[in-house]
């Protein structure tokens, strides 16, 4: 059996948190726990090389657990062009890639995930509609690519899509790692156009939820939504939103009032079984 710890959305710099500490605290506590491995699902810092270098200190301080996280649209706000992201930039970001947990079938798979605007379809507008809200009131205006959105995210689901098919062929369980958010349910949608309809269209897409039903995906781990739900059982996956979130004067989403105690809150622990007889 493996443990394995989740989390996602820690925005260490809108929650002003002192970084040493946190290193500190979460390395002491995957040790205490006997964790094997402890995935981010994004949303680090607002830049990448920050995130990147917090999940490689956190490794090394750590070396009995594999750190592993993806990027969130946070973190792809500065310091990181769309063609690195692609990259193999370190052991710790699984973007585009899997590692095998030893002495199981199991297989964690990652990739940052994106939108096409499928979550905002009942508002039935032309895409360049939904572009240009993006540019005037999301964070994710400032993050430069070379495609639209419903094409950046048809290119992930073609990468996803092999790597779920290898996975089959390799007789392997998965647990599936996304920052983007996979399924509707999760949203709260009307037909008119209040704020939240038009940001929808910006937190994922149906089709991400469609091909993990397609290859029967066991555990699916995202973020991107500050909701804290509980564990979701989906067509046959059970669906993990871990986002701590922020704790600003501006946007309180915390239940306790300081962030190890909300990151305690919100980790969450499952058991990895050996492999099946």
């Amino acid at each position: 059996m493996v443990k394995v710890a989740m989390v996602s959305d820690i925005h260490l710099d809108i929650n002003k948190v002192d970084v040493e500490q946190a290193l500190k605290q979460q390395s002491k506590w995957l040790v205490e726990n006997q964790v094997g491995v402890y995935l981010i699902a994004g949303d680090l810092f607002n830049h990448f090389n920050r995130s990147l270098s917090f999940t490689e200190r956190l490794q090394k301080m750590t070396p009995n657990t594999i750190i592993r996280f993806i990027a969130g649209n946070h973190d792809m706000v500065n310091d990181i062009s769309y063609d690195e992201l692609q990259q193999d930039l370190s052991a710790t970001y699984l973007h585009r890639k899997h590692f095998d947990i030893p002495n199981t079938d199991w297989r964690i798979i990652g990739n940052n995930g994106w939108y096409d605007y499928s979550f905002s379809s009942v508002l039935h507008r032309p895409d360049a509609e939904f572009l240009n809200w993006k540019r005037a009131y999301w964070i994710d205006g400032a993050i430069e690519q070379p495609m639209s959105d419903p094409a950046r995210l048809k290119q992930e689901l073609r990468v996803i899509e092999k790597q779920l098919e290898q996975a089959r062929m390799d007789h392997k369980r998965v647990l599936f790692m996304t920052h983007f958010v996979p399924r509707i349910e999760y949203l709260r949608i009307t037909s008119d156009n209040r704020f939240w309809n038009m940001a929808n269209a910006m937190l994922g897409s149906v089709q991400t939820g469609y091909l993990l039903a397609q290859y029967h995906v066991k555990y699916v781990l995202f973020g991107h939504m500050h909701i804290h739900p509980a564990p979701r059982e989906l067509n046959g996956a059970i669906y993990f939103n871990q986002a701590v979130g922020y704790g600003t004067a501006r946007r309180h989403e915390w239940l306790t009032d300081n962030f190890h105690s909300e990151w305690l809150r919100r980790v969450r622990i499952i058991n990895l079984t050996n492999k099946r007889v």
